[in-house]
């Protein structure tokens, strides 16, 4: 009985760390081939980038930008949106200066004001859905201090049956060797 409970538990938290570890990979691992991860908030973009999804956002070549592309650019210092650019529009004084119109696809009306390049992060690759609502909820206070919670009770749920159902390993070694008979020299 033992034994079953045992194998039980280790499939429970096999299947647990290895979820944790696919959500880190999720999160963090993309900035490691250089995405950012953004979480969308506001339904302006709706069908294609639903609320609560994560966005993937590749860094892009401004000069490439054209009507119809999709990009993720800072509104302010706090704020980040993402949206389609319905014009691209030239600098009077220098031609390499860029601002370009954008709208949300859901959106009526255009957006007030210009997105100037340099406030262009990129363009989004992939989404996953759903999953913006937990990044969004571990990210900020007390959602930080339950993700660590967590994580520190399934360190213990993963070691706690080595403590629990654990025999005394050296009683037993000593136990073998006792019964046996050495060696024949021959």
């Amino acid at each position: 009985m033992r034994r079953k409970i045992r194998k039980i538990w280790n499939i429970c938290t096999t299947v647990l760390v290895a979820m944790v570890a696919v959500l880190a990979v999720l999160l963090v691992g993309a900035r490691v081939v250089g995405l950012q991860v953004f979480t969308v908030l506001s339904g302006s973009m709706e069908p294609a980038y639903h609320v609560g999804a994560l966005i993937y956002v590749k860094s892009v070549d401004y000069t490439q930008l054209e009507v119809g592309d999709v990009i993720t650019f800072l509104l302010n210092e706090d704020t980040v949106a993402t949206h389609r650019i319905v014009e691209v529009v030239p600098d009077v004084e220098d031609s390499a200066v860029l601002r370009f119109r954008t709208k949300g696809d859901a959106n009526k009306a255009e957006d007030g004001s210009l997105v100037h390049y340099k406030n262009v992060i990129g363009t989004p690759v992939f989404t996953i859905p759903w999953l913006g609502y937990v990044a969004h909820f571990i990210q900020n206070p007390p959602g930080m201090y339950i993700a660590i919670s967590a994580g520190a009770i399934l360190l213990l749920l993963v070691f706690l049956p080595d403590l629990l159902f654990s025999e005394p390993s050296q009683k037993k070694s000593d136990q073998k060797w006792s019964h046996r008979r050495p060696p024949r020299e021959g």
